[in-house]
């Protein structure tokens, strides 16, 4: 993982991310200062930010906001201070409102960020300074040490680019948490595509079937969210198992981009898991990504105990398949 350090220092009033890229300065400094690549990965996994305005001057502004599984939305906006191109800028960074007004009782901090070359490629240091040790406290208390890491972590993809990154790696299960995990799966094919064959039940009964030998026997999906599914399955003549099926509610749906859903069991009392799938298009390739929460550390160890990630991988190597037919 790129963070090697996140410290708070309560006399300095300080919070300080240091991270290391196998990537030039110059790159890392691009990532940073384009808001369709920074809106990559400046939301923690399961809060992806959008940019709407980014004016790299000083005294310019960019504003962003992060979206929950469930719509919430969280607001900031950075003045930007100075800028030192590629080496470092700095900004004002302010919790604020649908209208880009500060929000009151929130603070609002400086940060700096320095982009040093090393022998391995460069290095992130990120301080962020708090006007008191109660806006330290706070922002701490909103899981900010957590949030910053696991946003910065997701940044070394960016930089190599997905063919470099995820190209004939399969299917990869990351957990980032005691409740969260990461699945990703890189195919060839345009997004648009990818998300039809996740949303449209005719292309899901082409591919959504896990290891050979199963049918799909039911799958019902609503035509936009907040809306009920379920999917079944059972197997054919031959096939040792018992079928079971999956049912919950779409949440959220923002075609073609992002679907986050509860998924329950059918049939068991076994507690639902919500899962936030994002789709990323670059080069001709899609990035499929699912992150995961569980309700708690014994249930996501007991979901990864059952092969889930080969049953994954069977299902979206015949999804690369079937969408050259398509």
């Amino acid at each position: 993982m790129p963070v090697t350090d996140v410290t708070t220092d309560a006399e300095a009033l300080t919070m300080t991310l240091v991270a290391d890229f196998d990537a030039p300065v110059d790159r890392l400094w691009g990532v940073f200062t384009d808001p369709r690549q920074l809106e990559r990965f400046w939301g923690p996994p399961g809060w992806p930010a959008t940019f709407a305005v980014f004016q790299l001057v000083v005294g310019g502004r960019a504003e962003y906001f992060m979206t929950s599984p469930r719509g919430e939305q969280s607001r900031g906006a950075w003045e930007f201070l100075s800028i030192d191109e590629p080496r470092r800028f700095e900004v004002l960074d302010s919790f604020v409102d649908a209208d880009g007004a500060p929000i009151d009782g929130m603070p609002s901090m400086r940060m700096t960020f320095h982009f040093d070359e090393t022998s391995a490629g460069s290095r992130l240091t990120n301080v962020t300074y708090f006007t008191s040790a109660e806006a330290l406290e706070q922002v701490f208390a909103m899981g900010a040490v957590e949030g910053s890491t696991m946003a910065m972590n997701q940044l070394d993809r960016v930089l190599a680019g997905l063919r470099a990154s995820a190209q004939g790696q399969g299917t990869q299960t990351e957990i980032l948490s005691d409740t969260h995990v990461r699945i990703t799966r890189l195919v060839e094919g345009p997004r648009d595509l990818v998300w039809r064959a996740h949303t449209e039940p005719e292309l899901m009964k082409r591919w959504l079937l896990g290891p050979d030998g199963w049918r799909m026997t039911a799958c019902e999906m609503p035509d936009a969210a907040p809306g009920p599914y379920r999917y079944a399955w059972a197997p054919e003549e031959g096939t040792e198992g018992e079928p079971f099926g999956f049912d919950g509610e779409v949440i959220l749906m923002d075609a073609p981009a992002r679907m986050v859903s509860t998924e329950h069991m059918t049939g068991t009392d076994y507690p639902p898991t919500t899962n936030d799938l994002t789709l990323f298009e670059e080069d001709g390739v899609t990035l499929i990504t699912n992150v995961i929460e569980y309700p708690d550390k014994a249930t996501r160890d007991m979901v990864l105990a059952t092969g889930m990630t080969d049953g994954m991988e069977t299902s979206y190597a015949r999804l690369e398949r079937e969408l050259l037919t398509v």
